[in-house]
C-alpha cells in the first residue's frame, strides 16, 4: 500500500464544530429524510473529488457521492472499468483526507455510524 494512502487516525473536530456542521446542513429540515438530503447536499457540494483511497486492500478512486433510493449516502469508487458504491459510513478516508471530508465525518456523527 502506498505510504500516502495508509490509514491514519482521522483528525478530530470538536463536538461544537460537528454540531455546527450538522445544524448548517439540517437547518430547514422537518424530518430524517430531509436531514439526510441536507447532509448529502453538503457532502456533494464540499467534498473535493476525485481522490484516491484503499478499500479492502485495493486502490480505488472516489469519483463522487450519490443518494440511493433507500436514502443511503454512498461513495462511487472506480478502479479501471469497475465501479462499486460503498456506504459513506464504511468508506476509508486517506491521510490526509480530501478537502470537504469534514462533512463526511459530520454525517457519520449524525447517523451514528460504527
Amino acid at each position: 500500500m502506498p505510504e500516502r494512502l495508509k490509514r491514519k487516525r482521522r483528525p478530530r473536530l470538536s463536538k461544537r464544530r460537528f454540531d455546527a456542521l450538522i445544524a448548517d446542513a439540517t437547518v430547514d429540515c422537518s424530518n430524517e429524510s430531509e436531514a439526510v438530503t441536507g447532509l448529502f447536499t453538503m457532502i456533494e457540494d464540499h467534498l473535493e473529488v476525485p481522490f484516491a483511497t484503499v478499500v479492502l486492500g485495493i486502490d480505488v478512486e472516489v469519483t463522487g457521492v450519490e443518494l440511493t433510493e433507500r436514502e443511503e449516502i454512498v461513495a462511487v469508487c472506480v478502479r479501471g472499468k469497475q465501479r462499486q458504491r460503498i456506504p459513506i459510513c464504511d468508506l476509508p478516508l486517506p491521510a490526509p483526507p480530501p478537502a470537504g471530508a469534514e462533512w463526511i465525518e459530520a454525517y457519520r456523527r449524525w447517523a451514528v455510524c460504527g
